[in-house]
């Protein structure tokens, strides 16, 4: 699939694509050596049709009866997400949420590697967290540059999100990973991703009132 074809793969897809790769990771730990969609649909409670659809832009090829051999689709799926190279990060606003991802073991087998926080509070600057030291948030941008950052982990309070978002675009990062309410505004061609924790507790919270009723 070339970069074009990439782009125009939809967001639905790209995140289903790790819920197979656990299943999958999982299964082979059991001993399994290939792997159907029909048989991950049926286990996801997904449509085989979509599956297998989704399956098929990774380049990944299924035998006949058999279906996928385990490590070729494993290492389809990772290749095609960009998980199988390690892109370093930064992380800025070190509270309870910023430590929490700090400590996560998770980031590194998904292609993210966290190498330093970032913070204005000088009781926390110069800590080390997971491994991880805390830097003053004047030293972002002469580190990012140094480190040709890429990612940028956005987790302080909304009222500091957009200028801390400015910093890093100014340093050469290219994706924020955003982690506040605050809507941001940067180039067009700096990737964006917002984490809504709301929007995700709405859809409990109304999953859980019709449950109820």
């Amino acid at each position: 699939m070339d970069q074009n074809e990439r782009k125009k793969v939809g967001i639905p897809t790209l995140k289903r694509l790790p819920l197979y790769l656990r299943l999958l990771r999982q299964m082979k730990d059991d001993g399994r050596d290939y792997a159907s969609g029909t048989v991950v649909a049926k286990k996801l409670s997904l449509d085989p049709i979509v599956v297998r659809k989704d399956l098929a832009i990774t380049g990944a090829v299924g035998r006949p009866r058999l279906g996928f051999q385990m490590d070729e689709i494993i290492e389809a799926i990772e290749d095609f997400l960009g998980w199988t190279n390690t892109s370093e990060a930064f992380l800025v606003g070190v509270g309870n949420l910023g430590r929490a991802l700090l400590r996560h073991k998770g980031f590194e087998q998904h292609g993210l590697k966290i190498i330093s926080g970032f913070d204005s509070n000088p009781t926390i600057v110069g800590d080390v967290i997971a491994g991880k030291k805390i830097y003053d948030i004047a030293d972002l941008k002469t580190r990012a540059k140094s480190r040709h950052i890429q990612i940028g982990i956005l987790t302080v309070s909304p009222p500091y999100a957009q200028s801390i978002a400015d910093i890093m675009v100014e340093a050469g990062i290219r994706a924020i990973w955003n982690f506040t309410p605050i809507t941001l505004n940067v180039p067009d061609y700096v990737i964006l991703q917002r984490e809504e924790l709301a929007s995700s507790l709405a859809v409990l919270s109304h999953r859980l009132l019709v449950d109820k009723e």
